[in-house]
């Protein structure tokens, strides 16, 4: 595996991943309209699949990509698909994460799930098992987007109640992001609410394996991060980024580039 480092081959524009945002929002539009109508478990699919990808395009934007201007990236995948994290919140938490040195530190990294064992000594019996179920596979997949979602929310409450103002900027340019899904699905869609939060819900559910796996706790910073080796869907929907130890040596590289 080659270890080249730099931009997209030196391309202003990454087209392979401008092909992949029009890809994922066709994907999703038909999936909300057209498939739902036809027949809602294909709607539900294509929803769910396309949501995924957009949280993988998302982590691309905000690493750089796939062009050199940061705010028509930020631009590309401005409409919230998955309707939970703030774009703004996701790539200022994503980009302290990669300071390797404080990876898997349960006050220092943003993204870590590791807990302080006095805190874990503090926590009620029931706490503890959702917990323990959240750390086991089925336990991520089933409650995994949910316990992270209040988690994240919890935080970030606290952050702006303390005057924090980039964390209630974040949330504020929320707003008008998952207002443009909102009216997608009001004046277009013809998927049911139950259906659509459902299919967004399975989406983080999707991306939860990845996370579930791509950190260890390690003495050496650079023993935290691995590599899963996978070429099928979930590699495509994660975009290469289950090569995890190369994404945090390369960061900017794009992702049709990561496995060269």
């Amino acid at each position: 595996m080659g270890h080249r480092s730099g931009r997209g081959m030196g391309r202003a524009v990454e087209w392979p991943t401008i092909a992949l945002l029009v890809l994922c929002y066709a994907v999703w539009g038909i999936g909300t309209t057209w498939a739902a109508a036809w027949f809602l478990p294909l709607g539900m699919v294509m929803v769910t699949l396309a949501a995924a990808l957009h949280s993988s395009l998302c982590h691309e934007a905000l690493h750089g990509h796939p062009t050199r201007v940061r705010w028509l990236n930020e631009a590309l995948v401005f409409p919230a698909l998955t309707l939970s994290i703030p774009y703004l919140r996701f790539r200022d938490t994503h980009l302290a994460h990669h300071r390797d040195s404080i990876l898997t530190d349960p006050y220092d990294d943003p993204e870590s799930n590791y807990l302080d064992a006095g805190v874990w000594e503090r926590l009620s019996a029931f706490h503890r098992a959702v917990l323990n179920f959240n750390n086991r596979l089925i336990g991520r997949l089933v409650i995994g987007p949910l316990v992270g979602q209040v988690a994240f929310m919890v935080g970030d409450w606290r952050a702006i109640r303390g005057g924090d103002r980039a964390v209630l900027r974040g949330w504020l340019w929320h707003i008008p992001a998952l207002a443009l899904v909102i009216w997608w699905m009001a004046a277009l869609g013809q998927m049911p609410v139950w259906a659509f939060v459902l299919s967004s819900y399975a989406a983080l559910s999707i991306l939860k394996i990845r996370t579930f796996l791509e950190h260890q706790a390690h003495l050496r910073a650079r023993g935290r991060t691995v590599i899963i080796e996978d070429r099928g869907l979930l590699a495509f929907l994660f975009l290469n980024n289950n090569l995890h130890v190369v994404h945090h040596m390369h960061p900017k590289l794009p992702w049709y580039r990561l496995p060269q």
